[in-house]
């Protein structure tokens, strides 16, 4: 079974919203074996996207549709749909009942509208909306399905939870499997040319994919065929083998985070750790603590952001500021030691840098940022060379320095 899409919404074609709604419908129809085959995205326009569902059906079984199905004028996706169809439009007493009773509940008047909301194509399915006002809709065309949904992305996974994916489920004869191996610090035709003759070996039926990221790289393997048992066992086989390829650079597997990765190695090795920040502001415990738990084993974090700071609070030797700098690899590492004793923590991680777009020096451009990873007995350095860009430098500073200290503890625990 093959399926397309088809977003309508002028927000999102000038650029004020992101498209989130595709690759989450794309993710759950693969899981079920349905192939998406094209993603089109459209204005809030009849011609727009009336031209959309043409494209969008000539090869595909199903068509799934997000947004304009709202109260207002620009809502025109259901006139669009009418239009394909060629059918009239007719007043759906039960979604109107149903969105008074909701307006009732919350002590709110109905506009001229919401009377216009439940307008629905002739020949349709409600789709019932558990989260808001906007019904879903389903429609026969030929031998074709097209479903619509509201552009609200959990009044859509809603719908889809709870009405769209129980329809299709086992309808597909495809089965797909994907695994996907996280990998991070390592550009992709590195990895490429460490895996290449494994990738070689594999049959035609499963692809490889390499996904880059700021500061990491996805590895998905897909895989196509009838026997989804079997499908499942070949992919996990090749999996393997990439990952003992690639060694230390995997950090996990499907969407597993830098984050999550660390916390569970220091969990599992009963670690504590605590953070030194300078350049990064306090990123790297803010990303550290995004992750549930993370108080079983993150401690704290010091942000010296000044020179005074790493003076008094961690402890940095004033002489080591003067000869070396405050961007140095005898700074960071003497960062290291005094969270460590400031914190009371095993493991500390210190970053310092120029992250831009002023400050830099010839010896010392901008993007120049020190790494240290340590105990008090061993203090490991990494010169991480980033951009121009400050946001883009403080995002991959707090990738690289999230993995330097996995690697830091599978090397020395």
């Amino acid at each position: 079974m093959r399926a397309s899409i088809v977003i309508v919404g002028d927000e999102i074609l000038i650029g004020q919203v992101t498209d989130t709604n595709s690759g989450w419908i794309c993710q759950k129809l693969n899981g079920i074996g349905i192939e998406i085959i094209k993603i089109i995205t459209v204005g809030d326009d009849y011609a727009q996207i009336v031209s959309g569902m043409e494209v969008a059906l000539e090869a595909s079984d199903v068509l799934l549709m997000t947004g304009g199905l709202g109260p207002t004028k620009d809502d025109i996706t259901k006139k669009a749909i009418a239009g394909f169809l060629g059918v009239d439009l007719f007043f759906h007493e039960p979604t109107f009942e149903r969105i008074k009773k909701i307006f009732e509940r919350l002590g709110r008047i109905l506009s001229p509208y919401h009377h216009d909301q439940c307008m629905m194509p002739e020949g349709v399915e409600i789709l019932h909306n558990s989260m808001g006002t906007a019904p879903g809709m389903c429609f026969r065309y030929n031998s074709k399905q097209i479903i619509s949904m509201p552009g609200v992305p959990f009044e859509m996974k809603a719908i889809m939870e709870e009405q769209v994916l129980p329809r299709f489920r086992n309808k597909s004869d495809l089965k797909i499997v994907h695994k996907t191996i996280m990998t991070a610090c390592t550009g992709e035709t590195i990895i490429e040319n460490k895996i290449r003759s494994i990738v070689n070996d594999m049959p035609e039926y499963i692809n490889i994919a390499y996904l880059p990221s700021l500061g990491a790289v996805r590895v998905r393997l897909t895989g196509k065929g009838s026997d989804g048992q079997v499908l499942e066992e070949e992919i996990s086989y090749y999996a393997r083998c990439i990952a003992e390829a690639l060694g230390p650079i995997v950090y996990g597997w499907e969407d597993t985070t830098l984050e999550q990765a660390v916390q569970q190695l220091c969990i599992d090795k009963k670690i504590k750790v605590g953070t030194a920040e300078s350049c990064t502001g306090g990123a790297i415990a803010a990303r550290i603590v995004t992750v549930p738990g993370s108080s079983d084993y993150f401690y704290g974090g010091v942000v010296s952001y000044s020179n005074n700071i790493k003076c008094e609070l961690l402890h940095v030797a004033e002489s080591t500021l003067q000869n070396y700098g405050a961007v140095s690899e005898h700074t960071v590492k003497e960062m290291v030691v005094g969270a460590i004793n400031q914190l009371k923590v095993d493991v500390a991680i210190a970053v310092s840098g120029i992250a831009g777009p002023n400050g830099g020096t010839p010896e010392k451009p901008v993007g120049t940022i020190w790494i240290c990873a340590g105990n008090k007995s061993v203090q490991e350095t990494y010169l991480l060379k980033a951009g121009k860009d400050r946001t883009k430098n403080i995002e991959t500073t707090v990738v690289y320095a999230l993995d330097f200290l996995r690697r830091f503890i599978l090397k020395n625990y």
